[in-house]
């Protein structure tokens, strides 16, 4: 139990350093990243390059989602000008989950120290880096966590039955993906946690794949709580957010063992394999849906426009 509750306590840790360096880097780069929305998304590839930029500024898809939600309720973005950020967002996030697999443990109280120092600067510019730069340490000293208490915790006789059950049944690890991911509202942490668990070897990456899928929908938990009360593309915006998530899943699904051999062959390391599987199925679900993007949104429209 004491184990349980430090790893909690870890993905506590893990969601406020996303959360600093998520603050951090929009302080640096706020007014831009609104620029950038507003006036290179006329085209749904455009919007998906504009997306995949600004997801891996700012590390956070969701946050990306909120505002251009935000911009689409103020009317300064329109309702089909969101597919193609969307699209980029997916992709964008992966780059987050790639950078949580190194190793840089030695590092870890070193760039905690540089960022206290650079938050204590007057200017909002070292300000902004310090509060970036003590959200990393904070994250990958969590994901070391993750990973220490991982060996213990997968052999509590409950958490272990639980592994088992989601190794038979890929269909519940899915499900897991969406409930615990739109509970801790991360899929960045959800990650974090399948690869903590993977390299204490307490579960399959087949599993592993199932739930990362799960935690695409779940994802979207964040987009649709910013569009509760707002304007009709707004609305719209959060739908097609989770409805192009839902899809892809559906795509890939009945492929997971092939991911799995994908992932194997990609890297050496079981973490990498995951995130490299992360990478190739939010590319190819986001360029499958690229050239539909303008059917997209009209269907979107036909299933959850109130005022037709």
């Amino acid at each position: 139990m004491t184990s349980l509750l430090i790893f909690i306590i870890m993905i506590a840790v893990f969601i406020f350093g996303m959360t600093l360096l998520r603050k951090g880097l929009f302080y640096l780069s706020a007014d831009s990243t609104k620029r950038w929305l507003t006036k290179f998304t006329n085209t749904p590839l455009k919007g998906m390059v504009v997306g995949i930029i600004l997801t891996a500024i700012m590390q956070s898809s969701s946050a990306v989602m909120i505002i251009t939600i935000g911009l689409v309720a103020v009317h300064l973005l329109t309702f089909r000008q969101t597919i193609g950020i969307i699209l980029g967002t997916n992709i964008g996030t992966t780059i987050t989950t790639e950078l949580i697999t190194f190793d840089i443990e030695s590092f870890i109280l070193p760039i905690a120290i540089i960022g206290m120092l650079c938050a204590f600067i007057r200017r909002r510019s070292f300000q902004s880096i310090g509060i970036g730069l003590m959200g990393i340490a904070c994250v990958f000293a969590a994901m070391r966590g993750f990973e220490h208490l991982a060996f213990t915790i997968k052999e509590t006789p409950w958490v272990k039955d639980f592994l088992i059950t989601l190794d038979q049944s890929l269909l519940l690890a899915v499900i897991t993906g969406i409930v615990l991911t739109a509970i801790i509202q991360s899929s960045t942490a959800t990650t974090g946690i399948l690869m903590g668990f993977l390299t204490a070897g307490g579960m399959d990456l087949s599993t592993a794949i199932a739930i990362m899928l799960g935690s695409n929908i779940g994802t979207c938990a964040d987009a649709y709580l910013a569009s509760i009360g707002g304007r009709r593309e707004a609305k719209l915006t959060a739908y097609a957010h989770i409805w192009l998530n839902i899809i892809g899943v559906l795509l890939f699904y009945p492929f997971i063992e092939l991911l799995t051999n994908f992932g194997i062959g990609s890297a050496d390391q079981i973490d990498r394999q995951l995130a490299h599987v992360g990478v190739l199925f939010n590319v190819i679900t986001s360029l499958l849906v690229l050239p539909f993007a303008k059917p997209f949104s009209d269907l979107i429209i036909r299933l959850h426009d109130r005022k037709k």
